[in-house]
């Protein structure tokens, strides 16, 4: 295998498993939605605000993974 093979397999690994990483981070994200909305169904207000803090940390995980899939495939390509 070439070096540039290499490299291509790599990138593509590497965007897999950060694909990945995304998809299990928006599962949590919506659980945590489920969870906390039916806290709040059920009177418990006081959980709002945590669950809508570890919310947007996932939301702000998942977009940082966004942006690394992005260059990193930007790369591949270019190579």
């Amino acid at each position: 295998m070439t070096d540039p093979e290499k490299v291509q397999r790599h990138g593509i690994v590497s965007i897999d498993g950060a694909l990945a990483l995304i998809a299990v981070l928006l599962v949590v994200q919506m659980w945590l939605l489920t969870a906390a909305l039916e806290s709040h169904l059920a009177g418990h207000y006081e959980t709002a605000l945590p669950a809508a803090a570890v919310s947007a940390v996932l939301f702000l995980a998942c977009f940082g993974f966004y942006f690394f899939v992005d260059a990193l495939d930007a790369e591949v390509r270019r190579d």
